[in-house]
């Protein structure tokens, strides 16, 4: 596990845990050689809260863009865009892409969530990637010095 997604499900589970929501953010064990569907589920009885959540990270330094080829996985099973769509599909999991930046030594790291609506137009639209201009105008995971807070997500997002 990343440190983003362990951020993440901490993020959610002490959101449930702080505002007495039932609700809980895990990542499923990963085996060696099994792939997994999506790196963060979150269960609810609340069905905003039953999301599936892919994590990406980036360097700003490196790339002015999160492309299909480069950062998202293909396999005998297909492309991961289509894995994932088709297991939101299936399961009726509200889907997000949540991408972190790493700006570099000295800078703080920003994270956003993207509805996977948005990821999975632009990969069907033949689109090469999400540009990280694009990204920014989705909501903000906000900082609490090293934490990450999804409170003011989870108020504002329409999941």
């Amino acid at each position: 596990m990343t440190d983003f997604e362990r951020e993440l499900v901490n993020a959610f589970n002490s959101f449930f845990q702080d505002e007495d929501i039932n609700g809980i953010a895990h990542r499923k064990k990963q085996h060696r050689f099994s792939s997994q569907l999506c790196d963060v589920l979150v269960d609810s009885p609340h069905d905003m809260f039953y999301l599936a959540i892919e994590n990406k990270s980036v360097k700003t330094s490196s790339t002015n863009k999160l492309y299909f080829t480069q950062h998202f996985s293909e396999s005998d099973n297909g492309h991961q865009v289509k894995r994932i769509s088709n297991f939101l599909d299936r399961s009726g999991r509200t889907g997000f892409l949540a991408v972190e930046f790493k700006r570099g030594r000295g800078r703080s790291r920003k994270a956003f969530m993207v509805p996977w609506t948005v990821v999975r137009e632009s990969f069907n639209g033949d689109k090469p990637g999400l540009s990280l201009e694009k990204i920014k105008q989705y909501p903000e995971i906000s900082r609490d010095s090293e934490d990450y807070s999804i409170a003011e997500i989870c108020q504002n997002l329409e999941i």
